[in-house]
């Protein structure tokens, strides 16, 4: 089952269950008497850069199990943080975790059509310790709102909601619905990126002078900003921001302009971002 697209408001009442949504790689784990494998959501066998929880999925104590959940690596803050997953399946395999979050079969029964409540029940009854290379994710009953107000305090990305009577269906689903936390941030118009088959987007920097690249936008203006940042690209030609390599056509500004842009909370590059409003700075 896939997530719908993201929800500005988590739903409410006692028929949700709500998780923290983690920053990782989907993942199914299959397990046959004695051996595991990992898969990702297209289907790719990844037990080779997953083998640490791969071992750990061999000695569960079931027969046959297929496990869904997300591959993640946790930073010093104890969230998990995507732009480390990778470096980490290459050179750290050990920090790895699989959080799971579903149960599809256990030993030769086909679980996909019962209560997702009783899923979860039987798949937390499998793993133990919750903090080894396979943990199980926690949930909370009802109260979307406060468990979300809870999540954006801790700087997590997001939640996700989930029908606790659904059934698992394969593809999107109103019965999982995420909720993601976004901020607010100035920063400094670097320049516009344009490329064959895509809308222009623009190139954020620190609104210092170091103009330390910080990740790029979608461009979300009214026709009056649209027509000055038009302005600027004809005008205010200027210098590359520092640690960006971009292919494509690519306009860089001078310094002094300013952009408000809404981003995903938590990353270190920007991420799921648009460009709201601009200003000169000055």
């Amino acid at each position: 089952m896939n997530f719908n697209p993201r929800h500005e408001q988590a739903p409410e009442g006692d028929d949700w269950i709500h998780e923290i949504k983690h920053d990782g790689y989907r993942t199914e784990l299959v397990i046959d008497h004695g051996q595991a494998r990992a898969f990702t959501r297209k289907g790719f066998d990844w037990s080779t850069r997953y083998q640490p929880i791969v071992t750990a999925a061999a000695e569960l104590p079931v027969q046959s199990a297929i496990l869904d959940g997300e591959v993640i690596v946790m930073n010093e803050a104890g969230i998990s943080d995507f732009h480390d997953l990778r470096s980490a399946m290459r050179w750290q395999p050990d920090r790895l975790a699989f959080v799971a979050f579903d149960l599809l079969h256990l030993d030769g029964a086909d679980l996909r059509r019962r209560p997702l409540v009783e899923r979860r029940a039987a798949l937390q009854g499998l793993i133990e310790p919750v903090d080894g290379a396979i943990q199980f994710s926690p949930h909370v009953l009802g109260s979307g709102a406060a468990f979300f107000r809870e999540v954006d305090r801790l700087g997590l990305e997001g939640m996700v909601s989930k029908r606790a009577d659904s059934i698992y269906r394969s593809g999107p689903s109103k019965a999982w619905l995420k909720t993601k936390c976004f901020q607010v941030s100035e920063y400094a118009v670097a320049g516009v990126l344009s490329e064959a088959g895509s809308p222009p987007i623009v190139l954020m920097a620190t609104p210092d002078a170091e103009r330390k690249y910080v990740g790029s936008a979608f461009i979300a203006l009214n026709q009056t900003m649209r027509e000055r940042l038009r302005h600027r690209i004809q005008d205010h030609s200027g210098p590359p921001a520092k640690g960006i390599k971009r292919k494509g056509e690519t306009k860089w500004f001078q310094p002094g302009l300013v952009g408000r842009v809404r981003h995903l909370k938590g990353e270190k590059l920007l991420r799921h971002a648009t460009l709201q409003d601009i200003r000169n700075d000055g």
